[in-house]
């Protein structure tokens, strides 16, 4: 017989369990709204889904389409803030917290008009084609017909960018001049470029053995007509409009705080991309006190080695002697390959669950590469059959220097992008925008954190090595000292340069590319040190409160189980993680 007290309990559970669920089915809904909403409106999203129909369409970017989806986005919004989320079981709140994460960054970016500079100084609308030219293969007549399909409306693509530069023009929202240089002379390499007509017929090397030639060739036929006769011509009319056009107009300032609505914009970019309540002058001050610890480390290692010589003795010594280069873009793929290798046999003693998907070594694309980062990681899906991409720049080899590889490949391939991006891929029940999010704080901390993990990885073996490491270190803490001083204090280009220059071993070439990068993508390079820092910080705390109960593997594996998230949210889960080991 079950006692009074106990049925008042069982009827208090099930009246709170009733409004939780209703809440629960509330937010599903609306996840599953935002789902489809972003798949009708983002053809490249759809695409990789499957949808052969998106594979055909660009992004509709005309400020009707934009300023709809901006009051759709809104309404969103609003329908999340009447969720009472505090009743949610954990892994409905990780939801709800996410997209309302989500939600805010778009309303956010819409308050300002970021379709009137859609590039940076290596990338952007005009380089989308080319991108999925290299990602794309098509294994069916219909996906063929989609690609012959979105490239005879690139030239429409291109169109709708040119009228929202020109209404930037008219709004003095402009990138500088020297970002644009950048973009004219990728669209001249692009057009130089040799095998500019068998890049765009890539996709359609996958057809099926067993399709008849005739029918295979009608296709290949049709794609290099509309190469010839579409895509040719939408690139050259585009380089005409950067420059007669678009250039003339551009900004010849580089901070975003000089175009209307700039500094609101930028306090928003800073929350964006760290994720935190930090404004740009605690940004600022965290920089230089990361420059100054760092600089202290790399002094010791120049003791250590040996070297006789000031600190920029050694940095000119790294930056020209020829034993640190290689001679041959093959050569520095090999190394490349090899220490990822190296990686990829230390990582069980680091993690206690590991991806399916593989990745692979590749150069990056040459007509981009010499505006292009040192190397970028390029996600893989496993539902497409694509491995993940750990992309080398080969350009300038003189300018790429062997004793950074190690710190590079750790944060790109593994233990760093590739080991991130494809477990987040991998989580089970949990809303698909989450497999597909990418906050930039936590990955890209992530990151660098996985360049530090590699000290006890044994991946550094020479003085040199270590010194890369901390160069790359370094780079991070002169992002935060550079993007806020260039974007919030007025700061000038060879101002900016002057941190990297006096403080790293980074080859010139390399630090003129990545002021440039800051210049034209606010606030993205702040993620980088603040997410290392966030998760070093909470690693130690768990050290600390468990003693020997700490177990590394365990660790990481619970910082990475839930895909991106954002700071806050991931000091909360490491905390309750501890609380849970304690107990066990």
């Amino acid at each position: 017989m079950i006692k009074r007290h106990m049925l008042t309990f069982i009827a208090a559970v099930f009246l709170l369990g009733g409004p939780a669920r209703a809440q629960e089915e509330k937010l599903n809904m609306l996840i599953g709204d935002v789902r489809a909403f972003d798949l009708r409106e983002n053809p490249m999203l759809a695409g990789r889904e499957g949808d052969v129909g998106a594979q055909s369409r660009w992004p509709d970017v005309r400020p009707l389409a934009r300023n709809r989806r901006a009051a759709i986005n809104a309404r969103f919004a609003s329908r999340l803030e009447g969720i009472n989320t505090s009743s949610l079981a954990k892994g409905a709140k990780v939801n709800a917290d996410l997209l309302d994460f989500v939600l805010h960054d778009r309303l956010a970016r819409a308050r300002f008009d970021e379709a009137a500079m859609p590039f940076t100084n290596d990338s952007g609308f005009h380089t989308e084609a080319g991108f999925l030219a290299q990602s794309t293969r098509a294994s069916s007549v219909q996906e063929a017909e989609a690609w012959i399909a979105r490239l005879n409306a690139l030239p429409t693509y291109f169109e709708q960018n040119i009228d929202n530069l020109r209404a930037g023009i008219d709004e003095g929202i402009t990138q500088p001049q020297l970002v644009v240089d950048a973009v004219v002379a990728t669209l001249k390499t692009t057009l130089a470029d040799e095998n500019f007509v068998t890049g765009f017929e890539a996709p359609l090397t996958a057809l099926p053995q067993g399709m008849a030639d005739q029918e295979k060739a009608a296709l290949q036929g049709r794609l290099k007509d509309t190469i010839t006769g579409k895509v040719r011509p939408a690139y050259e009319n585009l380089l005409q409009f950067f420059e007669e056009e678009y250039r003339p107009e551009a900004r010849t300032s580089i901070g975003i705080t000089d175009v209307p609505g700039g500094a609101a914009y930028y306090a928003d970019l800073v929350h964006i991309f760290t994720t935190t309540g930090m404004n740009p002058q605690q940004v600022h001050d965290l920089g230089k006190s990361e420059v100054a610890r760092i600089r202290k480390e790399m002094e010791q290692v120049i003791l250590q080695s040996g070297f006789e010589g000031s600190f920029a003795d050694f940095l000119n010594f790294l930056r020209t002697d020829e034993q640190f280069y290689v001679k041959t873009p093959d050569d520095l793929l090999r190394h490349a390959a090899w220490i990822a290798k190296k990686a990829d046999d230390q990582m069980p003693k680091m993690f206690g669950k590991l991806p399916r998907l593989p990745y692979g070594v590749r150069p990056v694309p040459a007509a981009i590469a010499p505006h292009y980062t040192t190397a970028r990681y390029w996600p893989g899906d496993m539902r497409t059959h694509r491995a993940g991409g750990y992309m080398v720049n080969t350009y300038a080899l003189d300018q790429r220097p062997l004793y950074e590889l190690p710190a590079l490949t750790l944060h790109e391939a593994v233990p760093g992008h590739h080991h991130q991006f494809a477990l987040a891929q991998e989580l089970e029940n949990v809303p698909e925008f989450r497999k597909d999010l990418y906050l930039t704080a936590f990955g890209e901390g992530w990151g660098l954190y996985a360049e530090k993990l590699g000290i006890e990885m044994g991946m550094y073996t020479t003085p040199y090595e270590n010194f890369g490491r901390l160069t790359y270190e370094m780079w991070r803490a002169c992002r935060l000292v550079m993007d806020t001083g260039i974007h919030a204090f007025g700061w000038t280009r060879e101002q900016a340069m002057r941190c990297l220059k006096d403080n790293s071993a980074l080859a010139l070439h390399n630090i003129e590319t990545e002021t440039d990068r800051y210049i034209s993508w606010p606030g993205q390079a702040l993620g980088y040190k603040i997410g290392e820092l966030t998760i070093v910080r909470l690693r130690k705390k768990a050290e600390t409160a468990l003693g020997e109960k700490f177990d590394l593997r365990a660790f990481h594996d619970e910082v990475l189980s839930d895909g991106s998230i954002t700071m806050a949210m991931l000091e909360a889960k490491i905390d309750r993680w501890i609380i849970a080991q304690k107990e066990d």
